[in-house]
Parts: structure tokens; C-alpha cells; sequence
């Protein structure tokens, strides 16, 4: 019982944090720049690298992010290298094998997969072109109804593994229980909070659904990899930044694309 009590307050307290420091674009930056160095620092103690060099760029790489969204061209390069990473993190889920990450892969990773997609992040509430808190509130209430809901589900009725090689726990059913509900809140989202085209929403929820899913079976075969069953310890009962923001580092570089592509079109 005491385990559950501090798991739900550690939960609430990490929720109340989130939402409190989304609601003002300078308190949003620096709350994801200190989860950006802690979720480097698990990343680097993950795949078994020095942190000092990772977190200096890291650092650098966020800073700069900010002055170089200037440059289109430069945003560009830097999201379509972070999708390139975000295909190749897909095919080392799928290697049927645990051997760690070579030394040229850990920095790939680090920039694609942990620096670019936190940036991103915290792009995402300018993607209208001003400070739009309710759009990253929006995203996170999606992708913690998807895993919820998934648990509920795939605890209650579940039966075939999604992935027992990596996450034993994830069943099909609990994938589709969890996509639903994302679905049903989207439309929520859409008419009562955002007052945005349905297709919008509907489609994010899609993408945190399925690309969410996958970050966390990703983040589990870095941890099977690294024979550890947490990121870290910074979230009693929850384990670390990374455990927490395994779906969000996927998902976040996906939505500011499609963002893009909306722009594009219209």
C-alpha cells in the first residue's frame, strides 16, 4: 500500500508540475532544459557514456535550437535527422538480440532520440506562430489517457503479447483499448478545449497511439539492453525522466511534423 500511495503522489506532484510550468512559455523552457540534462544523464548511464560531454551538448543544442528556429532550413535538417534516428531506434527494437550500442550509435541516439525530440517538445506550443500552452496540455492528456487506458484494458481482457520479448506486459488488446480511449478524449479535446477541426485531433491521437507505444517498447530495449529495470530513480515508484517521457520523446517530433504538413497545406 505505502509503494501505491507514493507511486499516485509522485504521479500527481509530476502532473501538477507539467501543467503549472506549461502554462507560461519561460517556466515550460527551463522545466524541459532540466528534464532535457536528467534525461541525458539516464540515457548516458543506459548505454554506459561519459555524461559530461552528452550534457554540454545537450545544453548547447537547446540553447541554440532556440536562436536557429530563425533558420526554416536548419529546423528542417534537424527534424528529419531526428526521424531518421527515430527509424533506425525501430529497427534496433526489432534486432533480435541484446548487444550494447556501439560507440557511434550512442551519439546518434543521444542528438535523435533524447536533444532534438525534447527540443521539439517545447516547439510545439509556438506552432501557431504564439505561445499556445493548451496544445502541449492537450498532447500530454492524450498520451496519458493512451498508456492508462492501455493498462486497464490489456490488465482487464488482455491476452495476446504485443511484444513479450521486449515488454511482457503489453497486450494487442491493451494497444487498441489504449488507442480508442486516446480517440474518444481527441474529440473532446477538439470540440470543448482546442475548438479545432476534429480531423486535427483525431489524427494526434492516432499518432501518440501508435508512435507513443513504440518509444516505450524502445526505451524498454534500452533497458533490457542495459539489464536495469528503471532509467533512474529521480520519480519514486516511477522510475526516471526517460521512464516517464519514453512515449512523449516519439511522439513530440511526429506531431510538430504534422504540424508542418498543416502549415504546408494551408
Amino acid at each position: 500500500m505505502n509503494e501505491t500511495l507514493t507511486r499516485t503522489f509522485s504521479g500527481i506532484l509530476y502532473i501538477l508540475i507539467l501543467i503549472s510550468a506549461s502554462l507560461f512559455s519561460t517556466s515550460f523552457y527551463f522545466l524541459f532544459g532540466v528534464f532535457l540534462v536528467i534525461s541525458v544523464i539516464e540515457f548516458c548511464q543506459l548505454v554506459k557514456l561519459q555524461p559530461l560531454v552528452p550534457v554540454c551538448i545537450s545544453v548547447l543544442l537547446y540553447i541554440g535550437m532556440s536562436y536557429f528556429t530563425l533558420y526554416k532550413s536548419f529546423e528542417l535538417i534537424a527534424l528529419f535527422f531526428t526521424l531518421f534516428v527515430a527509424v533506425k531506434a525501430m529497427l534496433f527494437l526489432f534486432e533480435n538480440n541484446t548487444k550494447p550500442v556501439n560507440a557511434i550509435s550512442k551519439y546518434l541516439y543521444l542528438i535523435g532520440y533524447i536533444i532534438f525530440p525534447m527540443v521539439f517538445i517545447t516547439k510545439l506550443p509556438f506552432v501557431e506562430n504564439s505561445f499556445q500552452p493548451k496544445i502541449i496540455i492537450s498532447i500530454f492528456i492524450l498520451i496519458w489517457t493512451n498508456d492508462t487506458m492501455a493498462f486497464v484494458v490489456g490488465k482487464s481482457i488482455g491476452k495476446v503479447k504485443l511484444f513479450e520479448r521486449i515488454s511482457p506486459k503489453k497486450t494487442v488488446e491493451g494497444f487498441i483499448g489504449g488507442l480508442v480511449f486516446a480517440v474518444v478524449t481527441s474529440i473532446a479535446i477538439a470540440l470543448h478545449f482546442m475548438y479545432q477541426p476534429l480531423f486535427y485531433w483525431i489524427l494526434i491521437a492516432l499518432i501518440v497511439a501508435i508512435f507513443g507505444t513504440i518509444g516505450d517498447l524502445v526505451e524498454s530495449k534500452f533497458k533490457r539492453v542495459a539489464a536495469v529495470k528503471d532509467s533512474g530513480k529521480i520519480m519514486p515508484g516511477h522510475g526516471g525522466i526517460l521512464d516517464r517521457f519514453d512515449s512523449v520523446l516519439f511522439v513530440g517530433p511526429f506531431v510538430f511534423l504534422f504540424y508542418q504538413i498543416l502549415n504546408y497545406v494551408s
